[in-house]
Order: C-alpha cells, then structure tokens, then sequence
C-alpha cells in the first residue's frame, strides 16, 4: 500500500497509508482543517547508452573527426610547403644578389 502525505491549511503535515482505490483525506488528524494532498517530483536516473550527446551517431562523428582531421592536417602542411617555398625563394634571392657585389 502506497503512503500519501498531506497538508493542512494550518501548516501541519501527515502521511497516511492507504490504498490506491480509498479515497483522499479530506481533515486534519491534528486540528480537523482541511488538507490537500502533497505531491514531490520523482527521482528519474537515465541508465544506458543513448541518453547523452556523446552518445548518439557516433558512426557519424567518428567520420567526420576523422574528415576534419584529415582537412586540418591538409590545411598545416600547405602552410608549412607555402612557408617553405617563401623561405627559400628569399634565401635564392639573397644569395644571388650577394654574389653579384
């Protein structure tokens, strides 16, 4: 049998055991006003996969990490054969004028 608690306009408060077909409480054991039933929220505990972002699509994801990876180090080793090339063409150049001297 569940256990109800309730609420007097007074402030006073009380749990009855009773079962789920009986009918509410309507007075105060203590002081005879009437009462009202007290509700709490639940405890709800999400158990198993599928319940979090990192959970969902992680085919997908794997993916497209593995895409932006792959763009990222794409994108680097541009930039390092650019600076590269910037460096030596500068260093030909130097050269070049300075055998001239």
């Amino acid at each position: 049998m569940p256990i109800y608690e309730y609420r007097c306009e007074n402030g006073h408060l009380f749990e009855v055991m009773q079962k789920m077909t009986d009918g509410p409480v309507t007075s105060c054991e203590t002081c005879s006003a009437p009462v009202e039933r007290v509700y709490h929220p639940i405890a709800v505990h999400f158990k198993g996969s599928g319940f979090y972002n990192t959970d969902y699509g992680t085919a997908r994801r794997k993916r497209e990490t593995d895409a932006s990876a792959k763009d990222g180090a794409d994108k680097q080793d541009a930039k390092q054969k650019d600076k590269k090339a910037s460096t030596d063409s500068s260093s030909s150049s130097s050269s070049s004028t300075g055998t001239a001297d």
